[in-house]
């Protein structure tokens, strides 16, 4: 039985996460939580010296230009489709002229997002929130989802996969099964890009099923 703390709880890991961002395209059926996302660019900006970024936004470019996925989606999941990048930035010690060094920070954002990340991005806006007179502290990030050990044949081929650090159960559980489909909740390790490890995931969790259920990643943090 599911008590009113245990609710909350799942409600507040789900709030943490933000939103649920597409890896590649309609059948791709994978997805990255926006603040795993948030947290690879703020790391990205810190290679710009004089600026840091505070509130991370990403969202649909263009709504109406979403397309229809093929498989099932996650709660507070995005469509698949190019993303925009939003930031606040707090700048300080200027030793370049602004337009500079926002231009500098849009183009590490950007790389960052597709190269690291691997996703659709085709706009990053950025808005020059603070002009500070010394470095800022450092932001504080919500905890990651705490791993979780296998408890399911799915699970265990998702554990074993290369570039799968451990399951997570940030939505309810590691491995969510459904009819028609079966989701798998995990972080990624250091060095491997989420559509790569989501790919093998799906894979892997498909042969070790026994049955033609769609298979479905949630990309939850990466280290």
């Amino acid at each position: 039985m599911t008590t009113p703390d245990a609710v909350r709880r799942r409600l507040r890991r789900m709030t943490e996460l933000g939103r649920l961002l597409p890896l590649g395209g309609p059948a791709d059926g994978a997805w990255l939580a926006e603040s795993a996302a948030a947290a690879v660019l703020r790391g990205a900006a810190a290679s710009v010296p004089g600026a840091a970024l505070d509130e991370v936004r990403l969202a649909l470019a263009d709504p109406a230009a979403a397309e229809d996925p093929t498989t099932p989606v996650p709660p507070t999941a995005l469509p698949p489709g190019p993303l925009r990048v939003e930031a606040d930035v707090a700048v300080w010690d200027l030793d370049e002229p602004l337009p500079v060094l926002t231009a500098a920070l849009r183009t590490v954002l950007f790389d960052a997002a597709v190269e690291k990340l691997g996703l659709r991005v085709a706009v990053v806006d950025l808005r020059v929130a603070r002009l500070l007179d010394a470095v800022p502290p450092e932001h504080s990030a919500p905890e990651p989802p705490a791993a979780e050990s296998p408890s399911d044949q799915a699970g265990t081929a998702a554990a074993s996969t290369p570039g799968v650090a451990h399951l997570t159960a940030a939505l309810g559980t590691a491995v969510h099964w459904a009819p028609d489909h079966v989701r798998v909740e995990l972080a990624t390790a250091a060095g491997h890009r989420a559509p790569d490890v989501a790919r093998a995931v799906r894979a892997a969790v498909g042969s070790a099923l026994h049955d033609e259920r769609a298979v479905t990643v949630v990309i939850t943090a990466t280290h």
